[in-house]
């Protein structure tokens, strides 16, 4: 009998490989190499081909490089300055603040674009836009991109005092660079499927 495993294709061997070999990879870790255009515009248009109820298509992306990180970083370490005693926030952690977003290519804005006419629950259209991010991660993957998403407090106050109209939500900032692959190992394992599953017969 042919065992499951040895009857694979090609294409069902290379999902499973991009799926497994998928980390969140930061900014620190990231080459000083620009991401070109086409890619991106890939990256953003295998999100749009997430699942969708009703197809309202809730997501909507900003896409900064270049210019558009610096003032990002000033924010970030201003908005923690104001937060945080200086034992919280000692200055090195500040300077890292606003140096963290120099360091990333290409950011993402993600934004829950919440659907006006169509009575849709919002936590439907939150799971859309996460399934649309996962495609961007998996898509980096393929194309060597390191990637992760940020979902931090300070990512959501400047984007909703940047971009955001009254029916938008911003889930996060995606970042993405190139990285040196030899040279990142990652030690994290995944929960076996037996403890996690329940299986009815």
């Amino acid at each position: 009998m042919i065992m499951w495993e040895e009857k694979r294709d090609v294409r069902q061997q290379v999902l499973t490989d991009i799926i497994r070999q998928r980390r969140s990879i930061f900014a620190d870790d990231y080459l000083d190499v620009p991401i070109p255009e086409d890619i991106i515009r890939e990256i953003l248009t295998n999100a749009t081909w997430a699942p969708t109820y009703k197809m309202t298509q809730p997501w909507r992306f900003i896409v900064l490089q270049d210019s558009q990180r610096a003032p990002f970083g000033e924010y970030l370490a201003e908005y923690y300055r104001q937060r945080l005693s200086a034992d919280e926030w000692p200055h090195n952690r500040h300077e890292r603040a606003r140096l963290y977003p120099l360091k990333a290519p290409c950011i993402i804005v993600i934004v829950l674009r919440r659907h006006l006419k169509i009575d849709i629950k919002e936590w439907e259209e939150m799971a859309a836009v996460c399934c649309a991010v996962q495609n961007m991660a998996l898509t980096c993957e393929a194309y060597d991109i390191g990637a992760y998403w940020d979902s931090c407090d300070a990512c959501v106050a400047y984007a909703r005092e940047h971009w955001l109209e009254d029916h938008e939500q911003c889930l996060g900032f995606f970042y993405m660079g190139y990285y040196d692959r030899q040279k990142h190992h990652s030690a994290k394992r995944r929960t076996g499927i037996d403890k996690k599953t329940t299986w009815l017969y």
